[in-house]
């Protein structure tokens, strides 16, 4: 993952979504909490969170994606953990010989990209930026898709 030497906060204001006062006051706060930036400014209502998810694809050279409508491969997805998926909130999306491409929300959490890395098990990862949304409906998809196995398990 490529990173913009531009600051979350500097790309928010270039684009005119923040003032400079927002965002001191916003990083004020981050030093006390220990919070995203972004969690922050999305709470306070200073930013939308397409707004957000426009500056993180700018500063981290990450595709935005949206995940609504589009075909879930079941295969690929069984080949990673409920708990990447439910706990991490991460997406299987594709997969070819060489690589994985991975569904994930925040850029910045290095908690869930080691995560997702461990599980790519050596194959190149390629991340796509999507919104929270998008991650619920298809964490929703989903546990319908494991209540439907289950159920056939008992039949």
């Amino acid at each position: 993952m490529i990173r913009s030497p531009k600051r979350l906060g500097d790309i928010l204001i270039e684009k005119g979504l923040i003032t400079q006062e927002v965002l001191d006051d916003a990083l004020r706060e981050q030093r006390e909490t220990k919070e995203f930036l972004g969690a922050i400014l999305l709470r306070k209502k200073r930013i939308k969170e397409a707004d957000l998810l426009t500056a993180l694809s700018e500063q981290f050279h990450i595709p935005l994606f949206s995940l609504k409508d589009k075909y879930i491969d079941w295969n690929l997805v069984k080949g990673f953990s409920a708990s990447l998926i439910l706990d991490y909130r991460c997406f299987p999306v594709a997969k070819d010989d060489w690589s994985i491409t991975m569904a994930i929300t925040n850029p910045l959490d290095i908690r869930v990209l080691k995560r997702v890395e461990d599980e790519a098990k050596g194959l190149r990862l390629k991340l796509v930026l999507v919104s929270e949304g998008d991650i619920n409906d298809s964490i929703k998809r989903y546990n319908s898709y494991l209540r439907g196995n289950i159920s056939k398990l008992f039949e």
